[in-house]
């Protein structure tokens, strides 16, 4: 069941006119929501959005958006049926609940609600979907920087007729193994940087000008009477010029198999690259968790405090969206049986209402810490500014304050495997604020919490054996099954031997070493 939101207008609803009474709702009725929405989110919190299209599914649709990471059209693979029976037992058993919404960065934005949803929560989920995620999705500068929102649902119902194809055409099982394979690798299938513009004719003669006239410059006459070693200079130039031919170092592994792996026919090249392109379109939800939820959060708590003033909902359906949100944003404590790590509603919402604070009613400490937007009274143009230029990471490492990380009861402690005991790093004060801050925000940085793998090196005349190094971060290792297994898709995509070896990045030796030799599985 999809409602159509571009269909003409139904007459709006006036201010102090309810927009549904009861939990019942129609069509008509998520019409006049969107509509009080709307007029809520653009005049007053200056938001700006793509078109929205709402679709109402079923609890068993929701499982099945589960299962498929969420995404409409999605390709056929094994591994999402097991996640739907494992959330469906789980859910049936009354083991969890289900998302009152899930939404998609398209353009057209999709937000899919759930038709056991009350009214008044389908207000909520509109308002926070369709305005707070959605203007996110379509302002934040790593969306713009990675994600085409125009061409993603066009491109994943080429991937599933695709992959239809070549099932049909190759097997199942041949597919699947290319799946799974690439799967296993998709964390390293992506670009964590924009990639270089290839330079066109004329700027390529304005760079080598530059370089001639840098080296003159610099030009020495005594490089002329060092010792020539030429059998090492032709083999390091030929080493760097192979390297620098394969793009090497390379970090995105998907990529390098695609380009480069010597065995792998089209339509397995294709394949890597659906699945490489998938890993992308999410990186940057991956970086964004605490922002998106938070911006969201706010934006359907600042709607629906309006809708309420306006008299556009009543009492009883007030005290449901007050009901709700408490849930959302509650906390547990580290000593609470339920506590499972920081909740990013939570902390999002919370930060967001600490910068309407202090934009509007700012203490000393505050002026001192954020001199920038302190006192400025503007709290809607801080957070629009903020939701476009921010991530997780800088977010928290930016504003963060003194009083917020007091109210969430925050503290640092060093948990040092050499050591017997654990140790309080951090209290309140001020350096410990700022070393709280700084701590808290890595545990959002993706070059943290992903390990920093690279394709290295690879003789295509000789062995053509794969090298990898993994800078190990404080000397921390990857786990050696994983590690394993994981190697051993790699070795089979490449079609040769892998050596991955972990490397401390502070004195280059060599903390482990895995070794995979290719299964003739794809061959």
């Amino acid at each position: 069941m999809v409602t159509s939101l571009s269909r003409p207008r139904i007459q709006p609803v006036k201010a102090g006119e309810l927009l549904f009474t009861g939990n019942d709702w129609d069509f008509d009725t998520i019409r006049r929501i969107h509509d009080a929405c709307e007029a809520i989110a653009g005049p007053e919190l200056g938001l700006s959005w793509y078109p929205n299209q709402i679709e109402i599914i079923t609890a068993e649709q929701m499982l099945d958006a589960y299962a498929s990471i969420g995404m409409p059209l999605f390709y056929k693979h094994w591994s999402f049926g097991k996640h739907f029976a494992q959330h469906e037992a789980s859910y049936r058993r009354g083991l969890m609940g289900l998302a009152y919404e899930i939404v998609i960065n398209s353009d057209p934005c999709i937000s899919y609600v759930m038709e056991e949803n009350t009214a008044t929560m389908q207000t909520l989920v509109i308002a926070h979907a369709a305005f707070g995620h959605n203007h996110f999705f379509k302002n934040n500068y790593l969306f713009k920087q990675w994600t085409d929102a125009e061409g993603i649902l066009d491109y994943l119902d080429f991937a599933k007729g695709f992959i239809a194809r070549c099932e049909e055409r190759h097997g199942q099982q041949a597919v699947e193994q290319v799946l799974d394979a690439a799967h296993a690798l998709m964390s390293q299938g992506v670009h964590r940087y924009p990639r270089k513009k290839r330079p066109d004719l004329a700027s390529e003669q304005r760079r080598e000008r530059e370089r001639i006239e840098h080296g003159e410059q610099i030009y020495n006459d005594l490089w002329r009477t060092l010792p020539n070693k030429p059998g090492a200079a032709r083999t390091d130039a030929a080493a760097d010029r192979r390297r620098a031919l394969l793009e090497l170092p390379q970090e995105n592994i998907l990529y390098f198999l695609e380009k480069v792996a010597p065995r792998l026919r089209p339509w397995q090249r294709e394949i890597l690259r659906i699945v490489r392109l998938v890993a992308q379109y999410f990186y940057p939800q991956r970086q964004t968790k605490v922002m998106n939820e938070g911006c969201a959060t706010y934006v359907h708590y600042r709607i629906m405090n309006a809708l309420s003033e306006k008299g556009q909902i009543g009492e009883a359906a007030y005290l449901e969206f007050l009901q709700s949100h408490t849930n959302v944003i509650r906390q547990p404590n580290y000593d609470d049986r339920s506590y499972g790590g920081h909740n990013p509603y939570a902390i999002g919402f919370a930060m967001m209402q600490d910068i309407q604070r202090i934009v509007k009613q700012p203490t000393q400490e505050d002026r001192a810490w954020f001199p920038e937007i302190a006192g400025t009274g503007d709290a809607m143009a801080v957070l629009r500014d903020v939701w476009e230029n921010y991530r997780d990471e800088s977010f928290i490492a930016q504003f963060l304050s003194p009083k917020l990380m007091r109210d969430l009861r925050l503290f640092h402690v060093v948990d040092d495997p050499d050591e017997p005991e654990l140790r309080v790093e951090a209290i309140h004060d001020e350096r410990g604020y700022r070393k709280m801050r700084r701590s808290f925000a890595r545990q959002y940085d993706v070059a943290w919490l992903d390990p920093d793998i690279e394709v290295v090196d690879v003789d295509l005349e000789g062995d053509r054996r794969l090298i990898l190094h993994h800078k190990a971060l404080n000397r921390i290792t990857l786990q050696k099954e994983d590690a394993g297994r994981v190697l051993q898709h790699l070795a089979d995509l490449w079609g040769y031997d892998a050596v991955l070896k972990e490397i401390d990045p502070a004195t280059g030796t060599v903390l482990a070493e895995h070794v995979a030799s290719a299964r003739p599985i794809f061959f």
